[in-house]
């Protein structure tokens, strides 16, 4: 576990998205006041130090230029509308010197753009937010673009855009400074669950396919309808007056995918859903998704997540014992910073244990 204060640098687009910002700040405020130690140092950049707009409108006046040399850890681009048009040859230049710095490297929303532009995620994957997948897609052919809701790959941290920040910062932070803290977090945030690097961003299917191919988002729209009992694939040729045959050719060509795989994915992620959101029995889950038998659908669950389902629902419930059963400490002597200040008066400042690695 990190053992020192870390400093993060905010890099702000023009157009970027508040709401991400903030996503990705406050977790690292509510760490140092549920610590009672300043863990992280933030500060909002922009190139020349002036007042970046944001998406809604909203001004806001950064802490310091991105020329002036701060210390920093990380740096974490902050990306939104527009994307295309806001990257400016000095951004690639400042982003790429800060890598050679051997800096950790991050985005929020669109900001992954940014760092691919500067060659920074070659041989990496990334998230970016799903308006922009098949444009990264296409415009970087050597960066892997995934429709996580965020990403962790060596020292590349990327994520989509809304609150997916917060579940990247709480996964950063928890490797930082153990899992009690991240849980702490998000009950504080009253954040119900903190999703991980196996979801993924509903992407409309509209934004995949346009609206060139009608008959197979009516298809879809039928699967989706339909999990509890799945409809036989002839049966949904039938109903949308296409051939089978027709119908695998256009899931492959459009969806890389057979219909039954297709199919298959959508039980299981509804099926995930359930397993993180309510108390229901993994048997009753294998009825409500359309599983002949619970074996087969813990079979087909391990094979796409990675892990049976009865091990992902008891790491849910250690979760919830741990979050339940914070441990207590006073405050360290050393001097806190005013957000520490001001925090003091809470009933949560200092309320969890960070357990320290020993040299």
């Amino acid at each position: 576990m990190t053992t020192s204060s870390q400093s993060i640098g905010f890099l702000l687009l023009d157009q970027f998205t508040l709401i991400s910002l903030a996503s990705a700040v406050e977790p690292l405020r509510m760490a140092n006041q549920l610590a009672g130690e300043e863990l992280y140092r933030w500060h909002t950049l922009s190139l020349d130090g002036a007042a970046v707009q944001a998406s809604d409108g909203v001004p806001v006046t950064p802490d310091a230029s991105a020329q002036d040399g701060l210390a920093l850890d990380a740096v974490i681009v902050c990306g939104g509308v527009g994307i295309h048009n806001v990257v400016t040859r000095g951004h690639v230049v400042w982003l790429r010197n800060q890598a050679r710095l051997s800096k950790r490297m991050g985005g929020v929303c669109t900001g992954s753009w940014a760092l691919a532009q500067a060659g920074l995620l070659d041989g990496f994957e990334c998230s970016v937010h799903w308006e922009f997948l098949a444009a990264m897609q296409e415009a970087f052919a050597r960066v892997t673009v995934s429709a996580s809701v965020f990403t962790l790959d060596r020292n590349r941290f990327t994520s989509s855009g809304g609150t997916a920040p917060m579940d990247m910062m709480l996964h950063l932070i928890g490797r930082d400074h153990g899992h009690e803290l991240s849980a702490a977090i998000s009950e504080m945030f009253v954040y119900e669950r903190i999703r991980d690097e196996r979801d993924q961003q509903r992407v409309p299917l509209k934004h995949m396919l346009g609206t060139q191919q009608p008959k197979l988002q009516e298809i879809v729209a039928l699967m989706e309808a339909n999990l509890e009992e799945p409809i036989d694939l002839d049966d949904l040729s039938k109903y949308v007056d296409v051939s089978r045959r027709q119908l695998e050719r256009m899931f492959q060509k459009y969806l890389h995918c057979s219909p039954s795989r297709y199919y298959l994915k959508l039980r299981l992620i509804r099926a995930r859903q359930l397993l993180k959101q309510t108390p229901i029995s993994i048997v009753e889950l294998a009825v409500v998704c359309g599983f002949v038998s619970t074996p087969h659908f813990s079979k087909c669950y391990r094979e796409y997540f990675g892990v049976p389902p009865s091990e992902e629902r008891a790491g849910l419930e250690a979760e919830r014992i741990e979050v339940a059963r914070p441990a207590v400490r006073p405050a360290r002597a050393s001097r806190p910073s005013n957000l520490l200040d001001e925090a003091r008066g809470e009933a949560t400042f200092a309320s969890v244990k960070v357990l320290r690695a020993r040299a």
